[in-house]
């Protein structure tokens, strides 16, 4: 057992947590029209902390909790993290989808997914997957501009996960260090920076000051 992953992972689980309670807290002052993206980025950070918990409980010397850490882990690659990216898009730009079409958002990633799985292209599907997710959190910052801290924020979110997936991921060594662990240490900022641009992204209300003052309570 090592007990550097398990507080590693714990930490990751705990912030993951955290901003799944920031989005939820934060909807309360939002507008109908924007609570169909803000419940699927609350499903995003669910998701997350879910995997970061089973691969807790896994890595605790619990071997049932492989599978589950197995097919939580692919869950949020393939459609929790997507879906941080959609909202991440439909805030910043002010859109406001309907519940059936964020339906038809989630419905379409799982068939996706089917459809690349049947057709052994796995790995190349994630791969697009992520580099669209990421594009769409750097988009979303982007259109902010002049404003300097979204666009700042999705830059320094999207390095944290790039850096997760070129540099840390896997299994061995970097130096004295586990690479789980550090995996575990880029991926704990690079939630908390994306849930702080979530909540600054205007979204398509009108109502700023609840927005606002929601904001400040957290």
């Amino acid at each position: 057992m090592q007990y550097s992953t398990l507080l590693s992972g714990g930490i990751l689980t705990l912030a993951c947590l955290a901003c799944a309670l920031l989005i939820g807290k934060a909807r309360k002052g939002y507008g109908e029209a924007d609570q169909p993206a803000l419940f699927c980025a609350l499903l995003g950070f669910i998701m997350a902390a879910a995997a970061a918990s089973a691969g807790v409980m896994s890595l605790a010397g619990d071997p049932s909790w492989q599978a589950a850490h197995l097919w939580l882990s692919q869950a949020n690659s393939f459609l929790g993290l997507p879906l941080l990216g959609v909202a991440a898009l439909t805030l910043g730009r002010g859109w406001a989808w309907s519940r059936p079409n964020w339906g038809r958002v989630v419905l379409g990633l799982c068939a996706f997914f089917e459809l690349f799985r049947q057709m052994n292209l796995l790995d190349d599907y994630h791969l697009l997957l992520n580099v669209a997710t990421l594009l769409l959190i750097v988009y979303a910052g982007a259109v902010q501009w002049p404003r300097r801290t979204p666009a700042f924020a999705a830059l320094a979110a999207v390095s944290l996960f790039l850096l997760a997936d070129l540099a840390v991921d896997g299994d061995g060594f970097i130096g004295p260090l586990r690479r789980i662990d550090l995996l575990h240490a880029v991926l704990t900022p690079a939630y908390l920076i994306l849930a702080g641009l979530l909540l600054s992204l205007p979204g398509s209300t009108d109502d700023c000051a609840n927005r606002e003052n929601s904001v400040k309570t957290l």
